[in-house]
């Protein structure tokens, strides 16, 4: 993938169930804000109503034509797909389109990673994950990647096709990639063994919800925060006291819809930290439209990481960003969270006995007097059951 920065893109989606183009667009709005943090500029959407995506095209030959036409008008660099294509479907669209280089979802995720990786270990990650997306698309592409390989008998045979070549030379560099990473993981696990038996809390949530600010209201720390999506890709845990109580709180990679597989394999390890915490702080921007899908994102991520059945404390943040839209009696639509005072909204979160949670804004510093008494009571009283003569709390 050429370099994002300044280039214009397109948005491509498919509907495929009756009155889902308000969903779509929401998520191409998403796949917007995924490009912007990319580099990339644009706000033309195209959209489809299909009862399945083609599967040489993805989508219909003439909506295909009517990409093709508007990226030569106008000089689009990119057009980008809301969903993963497999390699034919990207080949053939490619093939049919001719002016702009045609990127997915997964793709766009991988290069934002790729940009946002700092340490050498979210490097490896992000590498890892590259190759894992590459390797079932190999073909038709002449990468060249013999290159990058030297020394005697690192070549393939006279009879070896480029293909045959640059799938094992792929192998090679993801089994290399993969051992690295184990080495790394055993040191993360015998530095989060030196850490003693504090109680560990982690905040975990959508993309974006404010996880990296609370962390540093909460931590005093710098940990860098921005309005872009996975501005966060290395886990950070501080040590917090609060009164006299001390713990541990992580910071961790945000998740996203339709977060691809090799990104959640790659990073599972990282993610330990999550796993292995007494609480999860699960952080929600209230003031998004789908807070509740995406705070079901994130419940669906956590158990497919393995780390679903623990505490949750529900953190709703950005209250002071939240808008009330008054219901419109007349509308065929059905009454919404949007259609709630903020009020009418804690009330019935509140009311809700399964998940303790708090409303709050991280950036206006709204409810965190309250947030340190909540997290004060819930880390004192597993302390307190890990250390019963440990009378220094009371």
């Amino acid at each position: 993938m050429s370099d994002f920065k300044t280039n214009k893109a397109v948005f491509v989606g498919v509907v495929l169930e009756k009155g889902g183009e308000r969903k779509v667009k929401e998520y191409l709005d998403e796949l917007q804000f995924l490009a912007e943090t990319a580099g990339a500029t644009g706000d033309k959407f195209f959209t489809q109503r299909l009862d399945r995506p083609d599967k040489a095209t993805y989508i219909g030959p003439g909506k295909l034509e009517e990409i093709k036409q508007y990226c030569l008008d106008n000089e689009i660099e990119y057009v980008i797909f809301d969903d993963e294509l497999t390699g034919m479907q990207q080949r053939n669209i490619e093939k049919a389109i001719q002016c702009s280089d045609v990127i997915d979802r997964t793709s766009l995720i991988l290069e934002i990673f790729a940009q946002r990786a700092k340490t050498s270990y979210a490097k490896m990650q992000v590498e890892l994950a590259h190759y894992q997306y590459m390797l079932p698309r190999l073909a038709g592409m002449w990468t060249h990647l013999e290159r990058q390989r030297g020394g005697m008998g690192t070549r393939g045979g006279m009879g070896e096709t480029q293909i045959e070549v640059d799938r094992r030379i792929v192998k090679q560099r993801i089994s290399k990639l993969k051992e690295d990473l184990k080495k790394v993981d055993r040191q993360m696990a015998t530095q989060r063994g030196n850490r003693g038996s504090l109680v560990r809390l982690a905040l975990v949530g959508y993309t974006n919800v404010g996880k990296s600010t609370l962390m540093n209201l909460l931590a005093k720390s710098d940990v860098f925060a921005e309005n872009k999506l996975f501005a966060t890709l290395d886990t950070t845990v501080r040590k917090v006291v609060i009164e006299n109580v001390p713990f541990l709180l992580s910071d961790t990679v945000g998740f996203i819809r339709k977060l691809p597989t090799q990104l959640v394999e790659a990073f599972k390890s990282t993610l330990d930290e999550v796993r292995e915490a007494d609480i999860l702080v699960h952080v929600v921007d209230i003031s998004h439209p789908d807070f509740e899908e995406q705070m079901s994102v994130v419940e669906k991520t956590l158990s497919d990481l393995g780390a679903s059945g623990k505490p949750v404390f529900v953190i709703f943040n950005k209250v002071d960003a939240y808008s009330y839209e008054p219901y419109d009696e007349f509308s065929l639509e059905p009454k919404g969270d949007r259609n709630r005072t903020l009020e009418e909204l804690k009330n019935s979160w509140i009311a809700k006995e399964k998940t303790p949670c708090i409303f709050i804004s991280a950036k206006e510093k709204i409810g965190i007097e309250k947030l340190r008494n909540d997290l004060y009571k819930m880390v004192a009283e597993i302390h307190a059951g890990r250390y019963p003569f440990d009378n220094f709390l009371w």
